[in-house]
Protein backbone atom coordinates (compact mmCIF):
# COMPACT_ATOMS: atom_id res chain seq x y z
CA UNK A 1 0.00 0.00 0.00
CA UNK A 2 1.53 3.27 -1.12
CA UNK A 3 1.71 6.22 1.25
CA UNK A 4 2.13 8.77 -1.54
CA UNK A 5 -1.05 10.86 -1.70
CA UNK A 6 -2.74 8.58 0.81
CA UNK A 7 -4.25 11.51 2.69
CA UNK A 8 -5.76 13.03 -0.46
CA UNK A 9 -8.42 10.42 -1.29
CA UNK A 10 -11.28 9.34 0.95
CA UNK A 11 -14.25 7.02 0.63
CA UNK A 12 -17.35 8.87 -0.54
CA UNK A 13 -19.48 7.70 2.41
CA UNK A 14 -16.83 8.90 4.88
CA UNK A 15 -16.49 12.27 3.15
CA UNK A 16 -20.26 12.84 3.15
CA UNK A 17 -20.32 12.03 6.86
CA UNK A 18 -17.29 14.26 7.67
CA UNK A 19 -18.89 17.10 5.68
CA UNK A 20 -22.02 16.68 7.85
CA UNK A 21 -24.28 16.06 4.87
CA UNK A 22 -25.53 12.88 6.56
CA UNK A 23 -25.75 12.14 10.26
CA UNK A 24 -24.16 8.69 9.93
CA UNK A 25 -22.01 6.81 7.43
CA UNK A 26 -24.81 4.27 7.15
CA UNK A 27 -27.25 6.97 6.00
CA UNK A 28 -24.64 8.26 3.54
CA UNK A 29 -24.11 4.74 2.17
CA UNK A 30 -27.88 4.25 1.81
CA UNK A 31 -28.17 7.54 -0.13
CA UNK A 32 -25.31 6.47 -2.40
CA UNK A 33 -26.85 3.04 -2.95
CA UNK A 34 -30.22 4.64 -3.66
CA UNK A 35 -28.81 6.71 -6.50
CA UNK A 36 -28.98 10.11 -4.83
CA UNK A 37 -25.29 10.94 -5.32
CA UNK A 38 -23.21 11.81 -8.39
CA UNK A 39 -19.43 12.14 -8.56
CA UNK A 40 -18.07 14.33 -11.35
CA UNK A 41 -21.46 14.15 -13.06
CA UNK A 42 -21.62 10.34 -13.07
CA UNK A 43 -24.12 8.36 -10.97
CA UNK A 44 -22.38 6.56 -8.12
CA UNK A 45 -23.77 3.62 -6.18
CA UNK A 46 -20.57 2.54 -4.42
CA UNK A 47 -19.97 3.91 -0.90
CA UNK A 48 -16.27 2.98 -1.30
CA UNK A 49 -15.87 5.27 -4.36
CA UNK A 50 -12.85 7.48 -3.69
CA UNK A 51 -13.15 11.25 -3.94
CA UNK A 52 -10.28 13.72 -4.02
CA UNK A 53 -9.88 17.49 -3.82
CA UNK A 54 -11.26 19.01 -7.03
CA UNK A 55 -13.96 16.37 -7.52
CA UNK A 56 -17.57 17.52 -7.80
CA UNK A 57 -20.17 15.75 -5.67
CA UNK A 58 -23.89 16.28 -6.36
CA UNK A 59 -26.07 15.35 -3.40
CA UNK A 60 -29.84 14.95 -3.65
CA UNK A 61 -31.05 14.68 -0.06
CA UNK A 62 -33.25 16.35 2.53
CA UNK A 63 -35.50 17.84 -0.17
CA UNK A 64 -32.76 19.71 -2.03
CA UNK A 65 -29.93 19.24 -4.50
CA UNK A 66 -26.48 20.55 -3.66
CA UNK A 67 -23.45 20.64 -5.96
CA UNK A 68 -20.20 20.66 -3.99
CA UNK A 69 -16.53 20.81 -4.92
CA UNK A 70 -14.35 18.70 -2.62
CA UNK A 71 -11.62 20.89 -1.08
CA UNK A 72 -10.21 18.52 1.55
CA UNK A 73 -10.88 14.93 2.63
CA UNK A 74 -11.24 15.72 6.33
CA UNK A 75 -10.03 13.56 9.18
CA UNK A 76 -13.14 13.36 11.35
CA UNK A 77 -16.73 14.49 11.71
CA UNK A 78 -16.09 17.75 13.53
CA UNK A 79 -18.22 20.80 14.24
CA UNK A 80 -20.20 22.42 11.43
CA UNK A 81 -17.61 25.19 10.99
CA UNK A 82 -14.90 22.57 10.42
CA UNK A 83 -17.10 20.54 8.08
CA UNK A 84 -17.77 23.63 5.95
CA UNK A 85 -14.04 23.83 5.13
CA UNK A 86 -14.21 20.45 3.35
CA UNK A 87 -16.22 21.73 0.37
CA UNK A 88 -17.23 24.71 -1.69
CA UNK A 89 -20.86 25.06 -2.77
CA UNK A 90 -21.14 25.54 -6.52
CA UNK A 91 -24.00 27.76 -7.64
CA UNK A 92 -26.41 25.89 -9.91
Amino acid sequence: MSEAGEGEAIRLDRWLHHARLFKTRTLAAEAIGGGGIRVNGQPCRKPAQLVRPGDTVTVSAHGRVRVLRVLRPGERRGPAAEAATLYEEIEA
